[in-house]
């Protein structure tokens, strides 16, 4: 009661100067039962008095909400001229109170001061945001959006922005003059959009300016002269532009700058002296344009500079020779120009010096021993000068050294092997230069090499074995050299090559099948050697190869293991000896006769080849029919004698004598139906589902036999291990042929592979067993990409599968076997990563009368220790 008199005392309404005086004046005159009821009646008509009356404070306050309702309804009707996305992302833009949305800060009048908007999402335009409403703002930020359209002149109206940031949007158009009207503009960010026509001359009325970024956008003309009267200015970024004209000479009034990049535009002139003005200058880039003259001698005074980029124009004369005379040089770029004379003394001994590029112009000099030993340099570019001298060993010593390039030069002597010691080396291109000697070992302890570039020099010798230790080897250029030998099959352990250059050497011997193992590969030139032999069946495996290049070498036989090779654009096999049909992959559609002339017999569907025989079709299906008249009676009559005598079958098929062909097929209902067709449907399936066992259904090569994928007609698929035979049709190893029978028919097991059949005859001796997905675990291991996804998980049920395997074999079998070749290429998985052992070749059963002693089997390095 007394909180409210007082409320009442202190208050200014007139209507209480009235009601007020009654409280004390008329109670005394009334009764005291009336007095309670005309207090309660004075209060009442002082409280309508309070509430009609207009309110002092609220009337005082009524501009300020009035400018916060103007600014909030600003903002919510550029919000609405969005899409249905940007308006989602601001959904918080509800109300009228805009210092609580997204993106939004007021200041101490509740008045927008900050709109923050960056990464929100947002697509739209700007013309629908009324910016005289919103004169307040200090910083407007909506970068990393889609915003469209041109910069509304209205922007100028922001006399007290700060910050103005539009960068990485899709805005275009022109920038408006009025921008010269933000005159406590601070930082300017309009880069990376669409913006065309010059820079208006008006920027040279931001005087508060301290940083200038409108690189990346489409902005011509000339550089405004005017940005030389901004005093504050630190940081100038107008790269990628189409900015022509000359650099301003005006530049130079800028004493306070640090960074000026006006890289990748089309400026024309020289660099004007006063640039050397630029005291406090730290950065300046000038590559990537059309300038030209020498460099002034002025730029020397700049002893603070870390970064200084002249490459990509046309410069010409000496680099200024005290150019790291600070000491601070970090970044020296002055590739591609028309420079002469030797490298700058200054340069020698400056030991900030982190990369160096001075690649294709025309210095001279002796390089030997130019450098001192920089710690902190990690990429230099001799490339394409007039260098000589030779390799000094001191490169070695780079610590830091991730790329060394004096490709194109004329240096001379071996390559040293102390470079092996630069250990962080990932690029070394010493090519086309006049090196000799051998390629040095060391060189194979550089592991985070990935592109090796020496070719065309005149190194002798081979490759080094230990090449293979080059794991992450991505480019191989070795290619016109004097390498002899035979191609290192080494060479297929490096799984990541991209590119290999072998060419023009003298090279000689097969090409080895171990190069199928890059399943990277997409380049391959192997041309002017002098290799001989076949193809490996393996090169087909390069599934993704694009350039292929065999020409002017020895090489003979046929072409079928080029023909799942999809991928190939560009292909030569001139000068060869190959012959039979080419093969029918679209790269051969459109192929020339250039590459293909001068082979002993090709022939196909191609301008200049003979057609191929007519009768290659009839040859096939008298083969064919000449094979099923030869095993067809022998296989029925074994059949016949399985079904009585089944218990010794194999027992016959063992002791038939080697003049009797032999045609035996095991029973198995899910894959061989036999029952139905006697046997005699399972071997020609066999036969059709591997094309007379044509290369491209390749999968395996091993020392006894090759490994087959055939599709049945049922649609299942099974694994074909084809012997190896000699001329006179006699298998060389009948012994772990039949071994490798017996073993498989007297076991069933989850973790050994399943055989399904065999037949032994004078033209085809073959096992036939359950095809598993993921091949061989050698193969596994050696893939990068499959060794990742073969985790430990998988890995320790892999070992417990094998364990069981030959648990199962030494201890639940009678006799126990014993599989004596236990190695990683004998360990099959299938998609579910489950372990079969396989290849019993070597397999033998154990007499518990015997001592059981054998001479060694397996194979070295997997075999148990003595």
């Amino acid at each position: 009661m007394y909180v409210f008199l007082l409320h009442l005392i202190e208050s200014e309404n007139q209507w209480l100067k009235i009601y007020f005086p009654m409280v004390f004046i008329f109670p005394p005159l009334l009764s005291k039962k009336l007095q309670p009821l005309w207090l309660l009646l004075v209060m009442y008509f002082c409280a309508f008095a309070v509430a009609s009356s207009p309110n002092h404070d609220a009337a005082a306050a009524s501009p300020e909400i009035a400018s916060v309702a103007s600014e909030a309804n600003a903002l919510l009707k550029w919000k609405a001229s969005l899409d249905n996305h940007s308006q989602a992302s601001l959904s918080s833009w509800t109300g009228n109170n805009p210092c609580n949305w997204l993106g939004i800060s007021c200041d101490d009048t509740s008045s927008v001061s900050t709109i923050n908007l960056t990464r929100a999402g947002l697509r739209g335009m700007l013309h629908s945001l009324n910016f005289s409403l919103l004169p307040n703002i200090l910083t407007l930020n909506m970068s990393y959006n889609t915003l469209s359209g041109s910069i509304p002149p209205q922007i100028g109206s922001l006399s007290n922005l700060s910050t103005l940031d539009l960068s990485t949007n899709k805005l275009s158009g022109s920038i408006p003059n009025t921008i010269g009207n933000l005159s406590k503009l601070k930082y300017l960010n309009l880069s990376a959009n669409g913006l065309s026509g010059s820079i208006p001359n008006e920027v040279g009325n931001l005087l508060s300016l301290l940083t200038f970024d409108i690189y990346t956008n489409n902005l011509s003309g000339s550089i405004p002269p005017s940005l030389g009267n901004l005093p504050r200015l630190e940081s100038i970024h107008l790269f990628s532009n189409k900015l022509s004209g000359p650099i301003p000479a005006s530049l130079g009034n800028l004493s306070r700058l640090t960074m000026l990049s006006l890289s990748s535009n089309q400026l024309t002139g020289s660099i004007p002296p006063h640039i050397g003005n630029l005291s406090n200058a730290k950065v300046i880039c000038f590559i990537g344009n059309e300038l030209s003259g020498e460099i002034p001698i002025e730029m020397e005074k700049l002893t603070g500079l870390e970064c200084l980029q002249l490459a990509d124009n046309n410069f010409i004369g000496q680099i200024p020779q005290n150019i790291c005379l600070g000491g601070n040089m970090k970044f020296f770029t002055a590739g591609n120009n028309n420079f002469t004379g030797p490298i700058p003394e200054s340069l020698k001994n400056c030991h900030s010096l982190k990369r160096l590029r001075l690649q294709q112009n025309h210095l001279t000099g002796d390089i030997t021993n130019f450098f001192d030993v920089l710690p902190n340099l990690n990429y230099i570019d001799l490339s394409e000068n007039n260098f000589h001298g030779n390799l000094s060993p001191r490169w070695g010593k780079f610590r830091s050294l991730t790329s060394l390039m004096i490709a194109n030069n004329k240096l001379s002597g071996v390559i040293p092997p102390e470079l092996g010691g630069a250990a962080q080396l990932q690029v070394l291109d010493l090519s086309s230069n006049h090196l000799t000697g051998s390629i040095p070992q060391d060189l194979c302890n550089l592991t985070l090499l990935f592109d090796l570039s020496i070719s065309n020099n005149n190194l002798s010798g081979n490759v080094p074995m230990e090449i293979e230790s080059l794991h992450e080897l991505k480019y191989l250029e070795l290619g016109s050299n004097n390498l002899t030998g035979s191609i290192r099959k080494q060479l297929g352990t490096l799984h990541n090559l991209l590119k290999m250059n072998l060419s023009q050497n003298k090279f000689e011997g097969s090409i080895p099948f171990e190069l199928g193992n890059l399943q990277y590969l997409s380049s391959l030139d192997l041309s002017e050697n002098m290799l001989s032999g076949t193809l490996p069946p393996t090169l087909g495996e390069i599934k993704g190869l694009e350039t292929l290049n065999l020409s002017h070498n020895s090489l003979s036989g046929g072409l079928s293991s080029l023909n799942d090779m999809r991928s190939l654009t560009s292909f030569d096999i001139s000068y060869n000896q190959f012959e039979g049909p080419v093969p029918n992959n679209q790269i051969f559609h459109n192929v020339t006769i250039e590459a293909l002339r001068n082979n002993k017999g090709l022939c196909g569907n191609v301008t200049g080849l003979e057609p191929c025989p007519t009768f290659s079709g009839k040859y096939h299906n008298n083969m064919k029919r000449r094979v099923l008249i030869a095993v067809l009676p022998l296989t029925v009559a074994i059949l016949m004698l399985a079904l009585f005598v089944l218990g010794v079958f194999y027992h016959l098929c063992r002791t038939s004598t080697e003049e009797q062909d032999e045609t035996t097929i095991l029973r198995s209902s899910s894959v061989f139906p036999i029952w139905d067709f006697g046997g005699k449907i399972t071997f020609e399936n066999i036969i059709e589902g591997t094309e007379y066992f044509d290369d491209k259904h390749l999968i395996g090569v091993g020392g006894q036999g090759c490994v087959y994928k055939a599709t049945l007609p049922t649609g299942e698929v099974v694994a074909v291990k084809k012997l190896h035979s000699v001329s006179n049709g006699e298998i060389p190893n009948m012994k772990a042929f039949k071994s490798e029978i017996q073993t498989l028919t007297e076991i069933r097991h989850r973790n050994i592979v399943k055989l399904f059949g065999f037949c032994s005859h004078s033209q085809y001796s073959f096992l036939v067993c359950e095809f598993l997905e993921k091949g061989d675990l050698n193969k596994i291991l050696k893939n990068d990409e499959q060794a990742i996804a073969f985790d430990w998980k998988k890995r320790v049920n892999v070992v417990k599968g094998v364990a069981d395997a030959l648990c199962y074999m030494h201890h639940d079998c009678s006799p126990p076997i014993v599989h004596r070749d236990i190695s990683s290429k004998n360990v099959l998985l299938d998609s579910e990563y489950v372990a079969h052992v396989s290849d019993f070749g070597t397999a033998k059963f154990l007499n518990h009368n015997s001592s059981n002693w054998t001479s060694f089997a397996g194979t070295f390095g997997y075999a148990a220790p003595g």
